[in-house]
């Protein structure tokens, strides 16, 4: 079993709902994603360990998608970055970061997306429908960029980002 990058878009979209998961079809539809890709998604995560078993609601393990994201999230799913594009502002060009980190004088980071508002230096997503399945859900986007911030920040923006992660994702939630 490996994991693929979509499988922790799929969970940070799992740590977004209250009660359970919902089906299949409805993650895949907000996400951009096949029904399928969805389910081979959930069943890697509770191979790795990221996301409780049945008997649990297949919720996330928090403990664990926190450990995996600051630790390892650079080393398996190293940022890619391209030319300057059109696009979506993402790590430390979107919010939270944005109003907690100082800019450098550098393009900012953007996921490439044709109707994006913002030009910077395009920034590969983890999933390709990541932009649009962001623009859907602000704290999903968030999660996403905050991720980001950790695959390929400076050391100030990954510790702030590692604070910023860790605060969404345990609130309202036990490890």
């Amino acid at each position: 079993m490996v994991l693929k990058p979509q499988d922790v878009v799929v969970v940070l979209k799992l740590c977004r709902y209250e009660a359970g998961r919902p089906p299949f079809s409805q993650i895949a539809a907000e996400l951009g994603m096949s029904p399928s890709e969805v389910h081979g998604a959930v069943k890697r995560a509770q191979a790795a360990r990221l996301l409780h078993g049945s008997e649990l609601g297949e919720q996330p393990n928090i403990s664990a998608l926190v450990e995996f994201v600051v630790h390892g999230l650079k080393y398996a799913f190293p940022a890619e970055l391209g030319q300057l594009t059109r696009g979506i502002p993402t790590a430390h060009a979107a919010e939270p970061l944005k109003s907690l980190v100082t800019p450098g004088s550098d393009p900012p980071p953007v996921w490439p997306y044709g109707q994006g508002d913002t030009r910077g230096t395009g920034f590969s997503p983890l999933y390709p429908s990541v932009p649009v399945a962001a623009l859907r859900d602000p704290e999903l986007y968030e999660l996403l960029a905050l991720c980001d911030a950790l695959r390929d920040g400076r050391s100030r923006d990954r510790e702030i980002a590692e604070h910023e992660l860790i605060k969404r994702l345990r609130k309202g939630r036990r490890a």
